[in-house]
């Protein structure tokens, strides 16, 4: 049995499982889906992939499932996975990115669009069903297609990106800003710095890697912790950025070297454009209903397909001014946004440029207390999060299970830290605590990990809980 599997945006499992006819089949399988359910659009598929070391041979064997399926490969190249999306929507086109996002270089995946955006849930079991009913010979093909072969996209592709954020904002949006980049292995380590230098700022490149690092935008490696802390103190950043390896999540610095969190990123682009209405996980911080920003919050499953969802709910039930996001940062811009007789279209996929220009704009117009100011005016309470690795679903789901059903275990396994007043099961299990604190478990969607999402009324009492919580869990695994 092989690793590939849905998760939480896509197919992910260990290269050595992907590189593979198994890249051919599954590829063939979404084009059967695009044919069944009247979705082949203009019959055009779009190919994009991120910096891993397996993602190009991948692409080939993505390539020629396109072409022997009857439809036409087009060639993107390495570039942002919104990016990607965007393109292939601007010409009714299917998509495929090749990436893991921000997982291990040895796993990889493969995120499938349809003409109109990311896949839905039903998609998904649509493309399993057309995987389980392909011929035996089908699931063995060897064929890869040269990319140099077909159309070449990826350079119009990052263009168009890049004017989408330059034309609405001004090329002067960003002037006084200094940025440092981390480029590491990011996707958009270029095009990312293309973008806030057209929009004025003075940008300054750190870290490019020349192997691939899997920076978790939520998650935070020690590592990554410290690199930013340390550019912090050299005094001439007024914040520093980055996004995962296929840059739709981002990570945001303050002057300080303090890390904003994703679900404060979605807020500060909800306040910055003004939009009223927020679709968002159970796993973002209960706060965000407190703040008032938005008059409708959505919650939803976590995962970008269970968000999207939740943004096509809210127009079918009238509602404007529509933004989606996700606790790694991720924003899904719902609703067509006007300012100044410009326009900004919807794009209802992850990105991590929107909330990046925008944390930056918040902390342009904030002066001199920043972008740190611009996180203390929203009152978002202190969450924090991490995760138990190697914890493979069969050893998860149980502790989950039970978690869900019995109370008596509940109140056990909690009772040094305080009582339970409430728990939501919608993903996961979440338990809301006294003391305005919460303690959330959930098997992760993307790899063999199980992660911890806690709040706190401070930022020290939520690092502590998150130490208790990761411990109690990992006590309880180890007994089971």
């Amino acid at each position: 049995m092989d690793s590939l599997k849905f998760g939480t945006s896509g197919l992910r499992g260990l290269v050595t499982d992907l590189d593979t006819p198994a890249a051919y089949a599954w590829t063939r399988a979404f084009v059967d889906h695009l044919e069944a359910s009247g979705q082949a659009g203009s019959r055009t598929v779009f190919i994009g992939e991120d910096l891993r070391a397996s993602s190009p041979a991948i692409a080939r064997r993505v390539a020629a499932a396109i072409q022997d399926a009857g439809m036409t490969p087009v060639a993107c190249g390495a570039l942002p996975t919104p990016a990607l999306a965007m393109a292939a929507m601007a010409r009714a086109g299917a998509a495929v990115m090749i990436t893991g996002s921000h997982i291990p270089d040895d796993r990889n995946g493969l995120k499938f669009y349809v003409p109109t955006g990311e896949v839905s849930k039903s998609d998904e079991a649509g493309i399993r069903a057309a995987h389980e009913a392909l011929p035996a010979d089908v699931r063995q093909v060897e064929t890869t297609l040269d990319l140099s072969s077909v159309e070449q996209a990826g350079t119009a592709a990052l263009k168009a990106y890049a004017e989408r954020y330059i034309a609405f904002f001004g090329n002067e949006a960003l002037k006084g800003l200094t940025v440092g980049l981390y480029e590491q292995s990011s996707v958009a380590r270029d095009s990312l710095g293309d973008i806030l230098r057209g929009l004025g700022a003075d940008v300054v490149s750190l870290a490019r890697a020349d192997r691939f690092i899997p920076v978790d935008t939520e998650a935070h490696r020690p590592e990554d912790i410290a690199l930013v802390e340390g550019w912090a103190g050299e005094g001439r950043f007024d914040a520093i950025v980055s996004t995962d390896g296929d840059a739709d999540r981002p990570m945001v610095a303050d002057s300080k070297g303090a890390i904003l969190r994703g679900d404060v990123l979605g807020l500060i682009v909800a306040r910055h454009l003004k939009l009223q209405t927020i679709v968002t996980p159970v796993t973002s911080s209960s706060a965000i209903e407190a703040t008032g920003i938005a008059s409708t919050v959505k919650r939803t499953k976590v995962g970008s397909p269970f968000v999207i969802a939740g943004i096509e709910e809210a127009r079918t039930a009238g509602l404007s001014g529509i933004v989606g996001f996700e606790a790694n940062g991720g924003v899904l811009l719902g609703s067509d946004v006007e300012r100044d007789s410009k326009r900004l279209p919807a794009l209802a996929t992850r990105d991590a440029v929107l909330p990046i220009l925008c944390a930056l704009l918040e902390a342009k117009a904030a002066g001199t207390s920043g972008l740190s100011g611009v996180v203390a005016s929203l009152n978002a309470g202190c969450t924090a999060a991490n995760r138990l690795k190697e914890i493979s679903a069969d050893r998860s789901g149980p502790f989950l299970q039970r978690l869900a059903e019995d109370e008596a275990y509940r109140s056990k396994l909690m009772a040094d830290i305080a009582p339970i007043q409430g728990v939501d099961a919608l993903d996961g299990v979440r338990m809301v605590l006294a003391g305005g604190r919460s303690i959330h478990y959930r098997a992760s969607g993307n790899a063999p990990e199980l992660r911890c999402y806690v709040e706190a009324p401070t930022e020290d009492e939520a690092n502590k809980l998150l130490v208790k919580g990761l411990a109690l869990a990992e006590a309880e695994l180890a007994a089971s």
